[in-house]
């Protein structure tokens, strides 16, 4: 397993061994001691799924404090673009987006620190994805930014969404609750 630094300060690319043979393969998606080695989150309190078609586009999801967590996100099944987004005031990337290349064939691996948004859009058929966090979901922390509201390179100006994430307030009208330590 291999652990790589990205645009967004304690978001990380996490790019596992994949063993495979004439059965498929079998990759190792979490490893408490590597994880430790970097001061990752190892305690996860849920985990989720999730299944969409070409075209949804879900985000860009967090959960404000004191329920605020860290998340690992990965796809096995189809392919998506995945976005964090740094809504943490005063780091040198707040506002910004760092975009991934997410499937099931290279079985990249993206940790997501607090205070960062999260969101993605399906490019292949249908895809599945998996989510680990570090906090128990609470309704009410539950929040996001709307999707289209930052200068994020999206590959459809029309996409799929939920009512809920189409209701969510543009990143202008956004009040971070986080601040960069």
């Amino acid at each position: 397993m291999q652990v790589q630094e990205t645009a967004i300060p304690g978001c990380l690319e996490i790019i596992p061994n994949i063993l495979t043979d004439d059965r498929g393969c079998f990759i190792k998606t979490f490893h408490h001691k590597v994880f430790e080695q970097h001061g990752l989150e190892t305690d996860w309190r849920e985990e989720y799924y999730s299944t969409s078609r070409k075209g949804v586009l879900r985000g860009l999801h967090f959960q404000r404090p004191p329920h605020d967590h860290e998340k690992l996100v990965y796809c096995t099944s189809g392919a998506v673009i995945d976005v964090v987004i740094d809504l943490r005031t005063g780091s040198p990337m707040y506002g910004r987006h760092a975009l991934f290349q997410l499937d099931a064939t290279a079985a990249r691996i993206i940790y997501i620190p607090k205070g960062c948004a999260h969101g993605f859009y399906v490019v292949s058929d249908t895809a599945i994805m998996m989510y680990k966090v570090s906090s128990i979901y609470a309704p009410e922390s539950d929040a996001g930014i709307l999707w289209n509201s930052l200068d994020i390179p999206w590959p459809d100006h029309a996409p799929v969404l939920s009512v809920r994430d189409a209701g969510f307030p543009s990143f202008d009208d956004f009040e971070s609750p986080f601040k960069w330590s």
